[in-house]
């Protein structure tokens, strides 16, 4: 029986660089995998690479007669292959085809000396990934999952194969290792790039720069056309001196009857505060005023500028009471207990009101009052036969309940379906990239005619991506939704495990959110 070498991470591997690269990658957005679709337990992918890495190498202490038996050289050896880590960790190096051709060198040179061979040169990054391709060990993660490991794997010049139960971690695997690949180096399809290569141009892109390309033009076709069909869904919001600003959010207050018959049957608002940003010299809230000649009897101020901290504390609290999920009657001060909410929202009997409009303006935010427009225009589509086709269909299955997820459940307060976790707007804002998607695709597919019979399966990767993307809005295109107050910008559900009740829900606006993410994709 052949005995195998020592592996470098049975002795030693760079930890402190591993971590801080792994640690960093949280923050990183732009281009990474994350990016494409949720997945709970992804695995850093500087974590995988190092680790994947450090399985393949062989330690120096494997080859004593390599390094002169001189237990000196063969720590300096060690070190150097941590260093060889270090530099291949960080997030910058993903792409860096010198510092990736370095350390599949090094795999190759384990490789080939346990087959009494010697690597390719190290300056022939072609014969060394050929080398790696007919006899490296291939790699199989049986639990892909997010498709860290098969990535990185495959990122090294290793065969990477992965297969995972759950449909959404085959569809991110498929996106991540297996579609890439198949159409790299591949000029883009659409019709501009098309246009500039029949000029004369040249497509000088690597990998799968084509693929993005599409991706990218598609999506901006989508956004286009979605804006077209439903734009006027979505008006823009008027300021003060006439002019208009692209709304960032409208902010819902959740409503319920209150119980105190002072109020005459008000529905007042549940509010978890009422603070619409924190930031020092930017401070901006709502005010609710009392106004027996309004409705309900009451109507929302916005208001911005220098706030005492004690009035700042009042208003962070909302309408809430001391007491867990209690709240008081803004018209009375009367509390409204927690079951009576729940039982009032499992009768379907929870509104919603419009509390403020965020809007920008440049760079800046506009925090704007409710005007009775911009509520209309929401309220149009209650019967709209897309939402109640949508509700009584696929969206008429149940929300998960106590036992079956933890992190909170908005099925006690009566959102008991998913046709319950999005607004009619939503609901046709979603369904519209969704048929987009479909068109996308055909439009791939007549574009993609002069490549043959890949034409068919590239129409269908890039309908993949386009269909990542418009899962992702679904994240951040629901009423569980919430306004985060210190960075004054919109947090996906998902920003957190779990679908607690949100008392403010705030609705995006479809012409803003989708093209960035599907530039993500």
């Amino acid at each position: 029986m052949t005995k195998v070498p020592k592996k470098l991470i049975e002795v030693s591997i760079p930890l402190e660089a591993i971590n801080a690269a792994s640690a960093r990658e949280k923050s990183i957005r732009h281009g990474h995998p994350s990016t494409l679709h949720l997945w709970w337990a992804r695995r850093p992918l500087a974590a995988c690479r190092a680790v994947l890495f450090a399985q393949l190498v062989d330690d120096p202490s494997a080859w004593p007669d390599r390094f002169d038996n001189d237990e000196a050289k063969i720590e300096a050896e060690r070190k150097r292959l941590h260093k060889v880590i270090a530099d291949m960790v960080p997030w910058e190096a993903s792409n860096d085809e010198a510092i990736l051709n370095a350390a599949r060198w090094e795999i190759a040179r384990s490789v080939a000396w346990a087959l009494g061979e010697e690597p390719p040169p190290k300056t022939n990054s072609k014969a060394i990934l050929d080398y790696l391709q007919a006899k490296a060990p291939p790699l199989y993660d049986p639990f892909s999952g997010g498709g860290s490991i098969p990535l990185e794997a495959q990122r090294l010049g290793l065969r990477a194969y992965g297969s995972d139960l759950n449909p959404v971690a085959v569809l991110i695997g498929k996106a991540l290792v297996e579609i890439p690949p198949k159409f790299a180096s591949r000029p883009p399809v659409n019709p501009k790039s098309q246009a500039e290569l029949k000029r004369g141009g040249r497509w000088n892109g690597k990998g799968a720069q084509g693929l993005a390309e599409d991706v990218r033009y598609y999506g901006q076709w989508m956004r286009e056309e979605a804006e077209k069909r439903i734009g006027h869904l979505y008006p823009k919001a008027k300021l003060p001196d006439g002019a208009e600003a692209t709304v960032i959010a409208w902010l819902w207050a959740r409503t319920v009857r209150s119980p105190d018959p002072a109020a005459k049957g008000a529905m007042v608002p549940l509010v978890s505060s009422f603070m619409l940003s924190t930031k020092e010299g930017k401070k901006a809230w709502v005010e609710p005023v009392i106004d027996p000649a309004a409705p309900n009897g009451y109507y929302f101020e916005v208001r911005e500028g220098e706030l005492a901290k004690e009035d700042e504390q009042k208003f962070e609290l909302g309408t809430k009471s001391a007491k867990g999920e209690a709240f008081v009657c803004v018209v009375t001060g009367s509390p409204i207990e927690r079951k009576y909410i729940q039982a009032e929202g499992k009768a379907d009997r929870l509104g919603t009101r419009l509390m403020a409009i965020v809007a920008e303006k440049g760079r800046s935010r506009i925090y704007l009052a409710p005007y009775p427009s911009q509520e209309q225009t929401a309220s149009t589509l209650i019967d709209d036969r897309i939402v109640e086709d949508a509700r009584a269909g696929f969206l008429s299955a149940g929300t998960p309940t106590r036992a079956m997820i933890t992190g909170g459940v908005c099925s006690a307060y009566g959102l008991r379906s998913w046709g319950h976790l999005f607004t009619s707007r939503q609901i046709v804002a979603l369904s519209t990239y969704a048929e987009l998607v479909v068109e996308a695709r055909e439009r791939v597919k007549h574009d993609a005619g002069h490549i043959g019979s890949d034409g068919l399966s590239y129409a269908d990767a890039i309908a993949t991506y386009l269909g990542l993307g418009v899962g992702r809005l679904t994240d951040i295109q629901n009423a569980l939704c919430r306004w985060e107050v210190t960075k004054t910008q919109v947090r996906n559900l998902f920003s957190r495990q779990g679908m607690a009740m949100v008392w403010i829900s705030q609705k995006t606006t479809c012409s803003t959110v989708p093209l960035g993410i599907l530039r993500q994709a």
